[in-house]
């Protein structure tokens, strides 16, 4: 069994040489703008383009309505919130005013017995 031989100059050259005749090969096997094969694939990846644009358009424009929808819901809520402190508020100052006015009647009727002499 022989070593390896190590390729010479010109036999670099012509490798070389192939390489390049392959890869314009290659170049010029491949279907022009002009195809309609490649006018097909570009209109596909144009209305994919489309599409892809609509769904997030569509995506933003739920997203804008869910948030419109909590800000809603928040206010209603909040107004609930403050109708129940306002209706808590109000009874807990009938209720004081309940006490006070039992307490003056007891005042009263103390501060009466005491003139009845």
């Amino acid at each position: 069994m022989s070593g390896f031989k190590e390729p010479s100059f010109a036999d670099r050259q012509k490798a070389a040489l192939e390489a390049r005749k392959t890869i314009l090969n290659k170049f010029r096997a491949q279907p022009g703008p002009d195809d309609p094969e490649v006018k097909r694939r570009q209109a596909e990846r144009e209305a994919q383009a489309v599409a892809r644009a609509k769904s997030r358009e569509a995506r933003e424009a739920a997203k804008a309505e869910q948030k419109a929808r909590a800000a809603v819901a928040a206010a209603e809520a909040a107004a609930l919130l403050a109708r129940q402190k306002e209706e808590e508020a109000a009874r807990l100052a009938e209720q004081e005013a309940e006490q006070k006015a039992k307490r003056d009647a007891r005042y009263a009727a103390r501060k009466g017995k005491g003139k009845k002499k």
